[in-house]
């Protein structure tokens, strides 16, 4: 028998609104981790969890909700991978090397769970969550932290972020694709070390 999202008859125990939130996040990542994008869907996801699939409606949302909880919690754990790259004792050339290095072997590490960032897409009239917002500028303020001393002028700062970040998603992509091999013999880590030496190189001289 089915349950609800009520405290006191959650299949591991009691769950509160947010706690049932993170069981429904966790397990659409595992669907996804183990069958991509196309393995999740709502009767599959509440079969796994042991709910109702009205019960993920109504403390969740729809898919593309669930679909926004699994990513913000990936830019959760890019986060904590990226604040983990950063050494106040290395160069802010370093650091940038390191972030995009951290950056690839969360990719490498994860695929299918990090495409979802990427492959899904809300509808045109559709607003980013406040939880998602924040989920995606605290990672973001990683990045935007380490440059600031080579840009420090704020509104250049933003669009050289925008522009590595797309830089690295590209040799992610190519790379997790195997498409990579194609263009060049060179692995990704060192043209990811190519475009963030050039890159700032150029953005200093400016």
């Amino acid at each position: 028998m089915t349950k609800t999202a009520r405290r006191g008859t959650g299949p591991r125990g009691d769950h509160s609104r947010e706690e049932f939130q993170a069981l429904v996040a966790k397990a659409a990542e595992g669907l996804v981790r183990k069958e991509g994008a196309r393995g999740l869907g709502m009767r599959r996801l509440a079969a796994v969890i042991g709910y109702a699939p009205n019960s993920i409606y109504n403390a969740v949302g729809d898919l593309d909700t669930v679909i926004m909880r699994v990513n913000a919690r990936t830019l959760e754990r890019l986060h904590d991978a990226l604040a983990a790259a950063v050494s106040g004792d290395a160069s802010p050339q370093a650091n940038a090397e390191s972030l995009a290095q951290a950056y690839l072997g969360f990719v490498d590490a994860d695929p299918q769970v990090w495409s979802l960032v990427f492959e899904h897409a809300l509808a045109p009239d559709a607003a980013f969550p406040e939880w998602y917002a924040e989920a995606l500028g605290r990672t973001i303020a990683i990045v935007d932290a380490a440059l600031a001393p080579l840009i420090p002028q704020a509104d250049e700062r933003r669009q050289a972020v925008a522009t590595l970040w797309a830089g690295l998603h590209g040799l992610a992509s190519l790379s997790t694709s195997r498409k990579l091999a194609v263009l060049t013999p060179e692995p990704p880590g060192d043209l990811a070390r190519l475009l963030v030496r050039r890159f700032l190189g150029g953005a200093a001289a400016t």
